[in-house]
């Protein structure tokens, strides 16, 4: 089981990463400037990124009639090279959010480790947004998407047993992401999780709203942790064959 962090190393960890992560940033947009085309920090969407033209609005105008065919067919078919941008464009989406999402999960960690936390939980959050990317991606300005996607998310019916107020502050910090990602604004969700992990640690660290009753239920919860862990004693031990 890895050891607890301090305030002081959980600190010196987010600010190195935020330092090399926005670095890189920097870093591309210097040496490869070609490349910040394709990386959601413009606001901007994979279709505008490629040039590809397409319609956004519906198939069927106003009046109920399709559009004619002669506008279909004056649009040319994406390239190789266009497609090749729109995956570019994907990856960089949904991979930044597991590189935002990264040390968001670390300041959770280091601040529940005393009172414990789901392992799943945290797997959650790193996954959850590229969903909400994904979703974003698909939707656009499209309302007819937007209801269907309700629809179907109200028939899953998912529930997810949160047992503090703050780890629903840490799903909602994911979906966040997950948004800033699918509309190209990913450079605002790398401040938005700065803020957030440097605010989370500091009150951490200064135990802000600290409470004695939950004190005392920690200590106890605490305590039965240490006793599970612990080897069972006087038990009689058989020599192996």
């Amino acid at each position: 089981m890895p050891q607890a962090i301090s305030l002081q190393g959980l600190m010196l960890k987010l600010t190195a990463y935020f330092m090399l992560l926005i670095g890189s940033v920097l870093a591309v947009g210097v040496l490869q400037p070609e490349l910040l085309s394709v990386m959601p920090f413009g606001g901007t969407d994979a279709i505008e990124v490629a040039g590809i033209e397409v319609d956004r609005e519906s198939l069927l105008n106003s009046k109920g009639q399709s559009k004619s065919t002669g506008e279909a067919a004056g649009r040319s078919a994406p390239t190789a090279s266009q497609i090749g941008l729109v995956g570019m464009f994907l990856a960089f989406s949904l991979g930044g959010t597991i590189l935002v999402m990264l040390p968001i999960t670390w300041t959770y960690i280091a601040t529940k480790r005393e009172i414990g936390y789901q392992r799943n939980f945290v797997r959650a959050l790193l996954v959850l947004p590229i969903c909400a990317t994904t979703i974003v991606l698909l939707i656009q300005d499209n309302l007819a998407l937007a209801f269907g996607l309700a629809a179907m998310v109200a028939a899953v019916r998912f529930r997810v047993s949160l047992r503090e107020a703050i780890d629903g502050i840490y799903i909602f910090s994911s979906i966040c992401v997950g948004l800033a990602a699918g509309i190209g604004y990913l450079g605002i969700a790398i401040i938005m999780a700065m803020f957030f992990c440097y605010t989370n640690a500091v009150l951490w660290g200064l135990n802000f709203g600290q409470n004695p009753i939950d004190d005392a239920r920690f200590a106890k919860k605490s305590a039965k942790l240490d006793v599970s862990a612990a080897p069972a004693s006087g038990t009689q031990q058989f020599p192996h064959d």
